[in-house]
């Protein structure tokens, strides 16, 4: 068996190794910081803890899989999964509220329906049909299988179904998330709800292809989880479970440039100026940093032809403030509320291209565990604001953090009863300390088809032989699911060759 050379401790990376050491590799993992799971952090304050990446995890089957092939313990026997019930409560802009039930249809409609008028529950569950249609559709080329080497198919071809359309006698096709809330759902409320999922990702409906309907599918379809003390315990386990088939990990350790040789990825060269051998090297780095890095090969990976992420254009990120409050968590407080934004269009603008513009008031999600380990006992709670905005901002003025932290407190009063006179802090977090912190402040979304192959991501594979992407940045996309996907399928690539065509 080989060597194998994983640069970053992100959840692909160490999903990529655990599956590699269980398959006789010698696995080392570089990390520069001091420690494991990439954007998965823990904030740590007088007793209070805050994830401050990931909140909730969907689609956990993809970890149930990573700890049945890698070891004995189930991912149950490892972490406590508790499924989210009511998944979120929706706060809209006319003042209309609305809880959905967990991976429930049915339960769905009813709640939309009361909510929001007869008719509202059916329009949404009907597009939860199609939504099934285009999932069916694209789940295994764009989750559990290599980048298709003709990805052009599915750039080229929308899988969201055509609606038939009784006036104009004939089907009509959406092209983007809008169409389809414009058309289908006809309701702005229901826009919105459909319109969050994809703003979630740095996603502006109006040009993410329909394709995008999978993303409150998989919700719907799978259920949403939390991962008791937080998803940052998901990460220790996935670190411990590498410890345990014998990874080593090396933190502290900034690659600088990965070594080739007769057209081979043969190593990594560190910092210090360690040369370190390899027979391959996984990168779960993003694409700029990953062509830095092998820009002294002769291997130009940003012209090879593969599916990538434009260099030039800026994706949003997430700010967050953690807010630790007085008082217990009162009773039938919801898990997670999305607060929607007054103006869709104006956040949607300044998402995109803030320019000089004045902050607005964004769509904030509120999180407020059922947790008493992220708090010093149980008259206090630990709260989560997040909402997704442009990395163009001027982060650099303490006036647009200010700003933007008055709003998503303004915007949390929705969620929280009295939160003003319960506030002891916060501490913000700007996409910009996102970065210095974790290496990648951007948001990566998951791979969707259409859109003429913008919303893919580069292959696992390379044209370099012996190098291999992992993690959000890399097929299949970012999010936890296919971030662990990525390692499932690097780790494929690697042991069974080119030949490797995904889990069956």
């Amino acid at each position: 068996m080989g060597r194998i050379a994983v640069i970053g401790a992100g959840m692909g990376a160490m999903a990529a190794a655990a599956r590699l050491a269980v398959a006789g590799h010698r696995v080392t993992v570089y990390e520069r910081t001091e420690t494991y799971g990439g954007e998965v952090h823990r904030f740590e304050r007088d007793g209070f803890a805050f994830d401050t990446g990931p909140g909730l995890l969907p689609l956990p089957a993809v970890y149930r899989d990573l700890f049945v092939k890698t070891g004995k313990e189930p991912l149950e026997d490892c972490v406590e999964l508790v499924q989210v019930d009511p998944s979120a409560r929706h706060v809209f802009a006319d003042g209309t509220e609305v809880s959905l039930p967990n991976a429930s249809r049915a339960g769905v409609v009813t709640a939309l329906d009361e909510a929001l008028g007869s008719g509202a529950g059916q329009r949404w569950g009907d597009f939860l049909v199609r939504a099934r249609e285009a999932w069916d559709r694209t789940r295994r080329p764009l989750l559990e299988e290599p980048l298709w080497p003709n990805w052009q198919v599915l750039a080229e071809r929308e899988p969201y179904p055509s609606v038939p359309h009784k006036k104009l006698l004939r089907t009509r096709r959406a092209r983007t998330l809008a169409e389809i809330g414009a058309w289908e759902l006809r309701d702005e409320r229901l826009a919105a709800l459909l319109n969050s999922h994809a703003i979630a990702y740095g996603l502006d409906p109006r040009d993410t292809p329909a394709s995008a309907a999978v993303l409150p599918y998989l919700e719907h379809a799978f259920g949403i989880w939390y991962v008791r003390g937080g998803i940052r315990e998901l990460a220790r386990a996935v670190y411990e479970r590498c410890v345990k088939r014998r990874v080593e990990f090396v933190f502290g350790a900034e690659v600088t440039g990965i070594l080739a040789k007769d057209g081979r990825a043969v190593g990594v060269e560190l910092a210090d100026g360690e040369v370190v051998d390899a027979d391959h090297v996984v990168a779960g780095v993003d694409p700029v940093r990953l062509n830095t890095l092998t820009q002294w090969t002769g291997w130009q990976l940003d012209a090879d032809g593969d599916v990538r992420a434009d260099a030039a254009v800026a994706r949003p990120g997430r700010f967050s403030v953690l807010l630790a409050l007085r008082g217990g968590r009162e009773a039938g407080a919801v898990h997670r509320t999305v607060v929607h934004a007054p103006d869709d269009q104006t956040e949607l603008d300044l998402l995109v291209a803030p320019g000089g513009d004045r902050p607005v008031r964004p769509t904030v999600t509120v999180l407020r565990p059922d947790d008493p380990a992220l708090g010093p006992d149980e008259n206090h709670e630990s709260v989560v604001l997040s909402a997704v905005l442009s990395t163009e901002a001027d982060w650099e003025q303490e006036s647009t953090a200010l700003a933007y932290t008055d709003f998503l407190l303004e915007a949390a009063e929705a969620a929280v009863p009295g939160l003003r006179e319960r506030l002891l802090w916060h501490e913000t977090r700007t996409p910009e300390q996102v970065t210095d912190s974790t290496g990648f402040g951007e948001i990566s979304a998951p791979a969707l088809a259409a859109g003429q192959g913008r919303f893919l991501h580069p292959a696992n594979s390379t044209r370099l032989p012996g190098l291999y992407r992992v993690g959000s940045w890399s097929h299949p996309g970012g999010g936890l699911p296919h971030a662990g996907m990525s390692g499932a399928l690097v780790a494929g690539l690697i042991v069974e060759g080119p030949e490797f065509r995904g889990s069956q």
